[in-house]
C-alpha cells in the first residue's frame, strides 16, 4: 500500500508540494527498511543501530562522557542515558570516574564491546551490500552527496 501511495505522490505532476512530501516519505521509508535490516542483523550481539553507532564513536573518540557523545551524536540526554544503561548492562561498555572531573563519568568500550563493534561492522557490510549493492561506487558517492546537501538545509 505505501509503494501505491509513494508511486501516486512521487508522479503527481501538477504539484510540487505533493511531490516533496512524497520525497519525505520515500526518504523515510529507505531509513525504516535500511535501519530494521540492521537492527536485524545486530540483535544477536545484543545491540541495535543506535548502540551500534555509539560503540562507533567510542572507538573513534575514545573514552567519553556522556555530554560529549551526545555532543558528537545529535542524541538527547535521555536517550543518551538508554542506550549507555542498555549497553552498561550487556557488559560492552563501562562507566567510569572521568580523572579530569570527578563529578562526571568517562564511558569506554570493554573487550566485549570491541567484539560486539567488529560483528557489527560484518552486519553492516552485508546490510550495506544488500542495501546499496545495486549501486556502482560512483553512485553511492553521488547518493551521499546528495543526502548532504538535503540534510544541511533541512531545519
Amino acid at each position: 500500500m505505501l509503494d501505491d501511495l509513494l508511486e501516486r505522490l512521487l508522479s503527481e505532476d501538477g504539484d510540487p508540494a505533493v511531490r516533496h512530501v512524497g520525497l519525505g516519505m520515500l526518504l523515510a521509508s529507505a531509513h525504516n527498511r535500511s535501519r530494521a535490516s540492521m537492527n536485524d542483523e545486530l540483535r544477536p550481539l545484543g545491540i541495535d543501530v543506535r548502540g551500534f553507532g555509539m560503540l562507533l564513536a567510542l572507538e573513534m573518540y575514545g573514552p567519553s562522557s556522556q555530554r560529549r557523545l551526545i555532543d558528537l551524536t545529535g542524541i538527547d540526554k535521555s536517550t543518551m542515558v538508554r542506550i549507555v544503561d542498555e549497553l552498561e548492562g550487556g557488559g560492552l561498555v563501562r562507566r567510569e570516574r572521568a580523572p579530569q572531573d570527578r563529578r562526571a563519568h568517562a564511558i569506554s568500550l570493554t573487550p566485549d564491546g570491541t567484539r560486539a563493534l567488529e560483528g557489527g561492522r560484518r552486519a553492516g557490510g552485508d546490510v550495506g551490500e544488500r542495501l546499496f549493492g545495486c549501486l556502482d561506487g560512483d553512485e553511492r558517492d553521488q547518493l551521499v552527496a546528495l543526502l548532504r546537501r538535503i540534510a544541511g538545509r533541512a531545519g
